[in-house]
């Protein structure tokens, strides 16, 4: 058997073992009427318990702060959705995997480096479980004792050497802009300094693990006091912070079993009897399990950006431009033989002065598109198949870029656009005052277009134009021109379509958008491969993702 094969045998194994030994010794424990009452109790005093489960939120609440305490390029809403989708994962998944998930969320959310949010990981969840033993101590020595014998000094001292390792890391760790991290660059670059700004952070992060855990045993006090089980403030911290413990070595999804009968035995060790504290124990673990599910789903989704910030990046500065640059037009093709060679020839040889070079994307044509649009002039460049208009954009941008351009233009190989338009999409680009025009075919003049056709194409557009915040009329246009920098800087995210993605991109970046009236007339021939359906499962995806992802800067861009 091979090596991984036999441990995961051995952790399914172990895990099994584990729930055994838990649910046997809570069958035990059960009392079917003490759990009923309990849960009744609960029913009759909602106000109570959301005022718990709000307490509970208020201490991660404090996490999310102490997050940002530590990085403060990580923003409130991430640190708290982080803190949310790892507590939604110890929940579902076993072997504490939501610990995982903490990291993995900010670091596909954000643009931040790995190892600082690594660091600044492992020093708050050491400081959390270094609070969560002292309290414990504090609280209720006799019964920490009891549990845990004289194993808990070694415990918490290893703890508190990894929240001290896990600082001075993120002291050293680099931030993906000067190489270091957040207390060196707060320090001028003095390391000395960076560790000692490191150890003046951690009272206040230290300060807030012990109030979230306070608080956090608001919902253990709460259920205890409907259920009719006198527990004292105290004791509720020294019961969640047994559970807490037993938590951080569960290896059942949410720790189910192994919660219980921590939280049990801590119970009963206060002299509470075994069926009013398992009723306590279960309804706990249930209120917290249902937090992390309504919440913890949330933050799956949330925070999302569904509209370009208000305030975008300053405009990248322009590249050199040579006096022989050409102005590059590429046409993606797919099965357009009737038209593509009228296009190439109905482009003019100059714009502006500058000649122009016409590049043909065959993406996967099956018929003479290819040699007809060489036979007219353009240099062809062959996909290895039908990827999607999307790809074939992606393409052309790279192949345009690569010939030094003035300009890049886009035009649709279907005749719907006027190829003598030209320089009046490229115009602004050429005279510097735009890096990303679009051809507005509403803003010039419309020959034919089908009625559902317009209203898809108005709607789009209105999406278009409340996202970008920019005043756009026409976010589907197949005819648009790129700056130098812009064509370099440009990334199509989907293999599908590239309108709104692009659009976003380049705005995201700072690139200045402009719009020139443009003639349009409908297609005589062949049919759009755009379908409603399909069209807004893969672009509404593909917008999100656009939005939500992190964006680089156009200066460190090869």
């Amino acid at each position: 058997m091979p090596a991984s094969s036999l441990a995961r045998t051995v952790r399914r194994g172990l895990g099994l073992l584990v729930l055994a030994v838990a649910v046997t010794y809570l069958a035990r424990m059960v009392s079917g009427p003490d759990l009923a009452a309990a849960f009744r109790a609960l029913l009759r005093d909602p106000p109570g318990v959301l005022a718990a489960l709000l307490l509970y939120g208020c201490a991660f609440a404090l996490r999310t702060w102490s997050w940002r305490r530590v990085l403060p390029e990580l923003s409130l809403g991430h640190s708290w959705a982080a803190l949310h989708v790892s507590l939604l994962g110890n929940h579902v998944l076993p072997f504490r995997l939501g610990e995982a998930l903490r990291v993995t969320t900010v670091l596909r959310r954000t643009g931040l480096p790995a190892p600082a949010v690594v660091a600044s990981t492992v020093a708050l969840r050491s400081a959390d479980l270094v609070a969560v033993a002292l309290l414990a101590l504090a609280a209720a020595p006799g019964l920490v004792g009891t549990l845990a014998g004289g194993w808990i000094w070694p415990v918490v001292g290893v703890l508190a050497a990894t929240m001290l390792a896990g600082m001075f890391w993120l002291a050293s760790s680099g931030d993906g802009r000067a190489g270091r991290g957040t207390f060196w660059l707060a320090s001028g670059g003095d390391g000395r300094a960076g560790r000692r700004r490191a150890l003046t952070a951690l009272p206040p992060v230290f300060a807030a693990a012990v109030a979230a855990w306070v608080l956090e045993s608001a919902v253990v006090y709460e259920v205890a006091r409907l259920a009719g089980v006198a527990l004292s403030p105290a004791e509720a911290v020294a019961v969640t912070a047994v559970t807490i413990a037993a938590q951080t070595v569960a290896v059942t999804p949410g720790g189910f079993g192994s919660y219980e009968a921590a939280a049990t035995a801590a119970l009963t060790a206060l002299g509470v009897a075994s069926g009013p504290a398992f009723a306590v124990a279960l309804l706990t673990h249930a209120l917290k399990t249902a937090y992390s599910l309504v919440v913890g789903g949330l933050a799956l989704v949330t925070p999302t950006r569904l509209r370009l910030p208000r305030v975008l990046p300053a405009r990248p500065a322009p590249l050199p431009v040579s006096p022989d640059a050409p102005v590059v037009v590429f046409i993606p093709v797919h099965d357009e033989e009737a038209t593509v060679g009228e296009v190439v020839r109905r482009l003019p040889a100059s714009v502006a002065g500058r000649r122009v070079v016409t590049i043909v994307v065959d993406d996967g044509s099956t018929d003479a598109s290819a040699p007809l649009a060489r036979e007219a002039g353009a240099t062809v460049v062959s996909q290895p198949g039908n990827l999607g208009l999307g790809a074939a954009v992606r393409r052309g941008l790279a192949e345009a870029v690569r010939r030094d351009p003035a300009a890049v233009v886009y035009l649709d190989a279907d005749l719907e656009y006027f190829p003598e338009d030209i320089e009046l999409v490229a115009g602004p680009v050429l005279t510097g005052e735009a890096d990303y025009v679009v051809g507005s075919r509403f803003a010039g003049s419309i020959e034919r277009m089908l009625a559902h056709r317009r209203f898809g194409n108005r709607v789009l557009t209105v999406w278009v134009r409340w996202m970008t915040r920019h005043r756009v009329t026409d976010g589907q246009s197949g005819y648009r021109a790129f700056s130098p920098s812009a064509a370099r800087a440009a990334e199509v995210i989907h293999d599908y379509n590239y309108a709104q993605v692009l659009t976003l991109d380049l705005l995201a970046k700072g690139y200045r958008y402009h719009e020139v009236p443009i003639r349009y007339a409908f297609r005589a021939t062949g049919q759009s491969f755009v379908k409603l359906g399909p069209y807004l499962r893969k672009v509404v995806p593909a917008v999100h993702r656009e939005l939500n992802s992190p964006q680089v800067p156009p200066s460190s861009l090869p």
